[in-house]
């Protein structure tokens, strides 16, 4: 019995291999249909953009936060978090 289990799953995870269709006879009507070369150049575009915008704002220097941070206090001038008793 356990053997035809085995095979009864094979066959069903056979399946949608033999539904698969080829690659060159895509139907470009289908919305289901994606230019995967196009989607790529236009990503890789995009993100250079991105890149190239990030870099520039990084040196232009309108972006001082370092600036406006305090300089952290000495530990030896810092409140103690623990009083001492009396």
């Amino acid at each position: 019995m356990e053997g035809v289990n085995w095979a009864f799953l094979l066959v069903l995870a056979g399946l949608p291999a033999l539904e698969a269709n080829d690659l060159a006879d895509t139907d470009t009507d289908n919305p289901f249909y994606y230019d995967w070369e196009s989607l790529q150049l236009g990503g890789m575009i995009f993100a250079g953009l991105l890149c190239i915008a990030g870099i520039a704002m990084a040196l232009s220097g309108k972006c001082k936060c370092k600036d406006r941070q305090k300089p952290s206090p000495l530990p030896g001038t810092a409140t103690p978090l623990i009083n001492p008793g009396p």
